[in-house]
């Protein structure tokens, strides 16, 4: 059994201070509540599978800037992130655009995470059936993610407003799905080959805390 990757306890510290910062004085407490129990689902499973399966730098700092994105999202509600605000300005746009950030990061780093796990458990060949599963699995959770917004609104009604941050968007399911989209293009694109000697790494036995180098 390997050793813990040295990369978990300070990220853990660094999210357990965020949540409680959040926590203290949240636009609204449910919200908050949907928003962030994602992370508090996923911290626990890092340290139960750390040993057995850890993970490379690049998805775990992954899951770090994923949660922290969430996190803030919760504490505001995404319509209400002053830095979606400070966007609109730059970019001249209607509505705040923090919500399409976070969905961003939903097609991002499920896609390292699906990807890692395809290569690491040889469940596949070829990197271009890697590639088109890692699109299906991101799609699949973007979409499966939509659905829950979906059946908030019918339990909560208006109560589910501050959740979906639709902002009077006809198109945002769409969008959200299409901004998941360009986060897995990114992975694949962007961070595969840091992800492949990171992954290379694991298998000769190294530790998964340092960056190889070249990242």
């Amino acid at each position: 059994m390997s050793a813990r990757p040295p990369l978990l306890l300070p990220i853990t510290l660094a999210l357990v201070v965020a949540l409680a910062a959040s926590a203290i004085a949240p636009y609204d407490r449910l919200t908050w509540l949907m928003e962030v129990l994602p992370v508090m689902l996923v911290l626990p499973a890092l340290w139960l599978t750390a040993r057995r399966f850890p993970l490379t730098t690049l998805l775990y700092l992954g899951i770090l800037a994923h949660a922290l994105v969430l996190i803030l999202g919760g504490a505001y509600t995404y319509a209400r992130v002053p830095l979606g605000f400070q966007l609109a300005d730059w970019l001249d746009l209607a509505r705040n655009p923090y919500d399409k950030i976070g969905h961003f990061f939903q097609g991002l780093v499920p896609a390292v995470a699906a990807r890692e796990i395809l290569i690491r458990g040889h469940y596949v060949n070829g990197a271009r059936m890697t590639a088109f599963l890692v699109v299906c699995v991101v799609l699949a959770i973007s979409a499966s993610y939509e659905l829950i917004e979906w059946w908030a609104a019918l339990a909560m009604g208006q109560g589910a407003d501050e959740f979906l941050g639709t902002q009077g968007d006809q198109w945002d399911t769409q969008s959200d799905m299409f901004c998941a989209l360009l986060g897995a293009a990114t992975t694949l694109i962007v961070l595969s080959p840091a992800h492949d000697r990171q992954i290379e790494a694991l298998a000769d036995g190294r530790r998964p805390g340092r960056v190889p180098q070249g990242f």
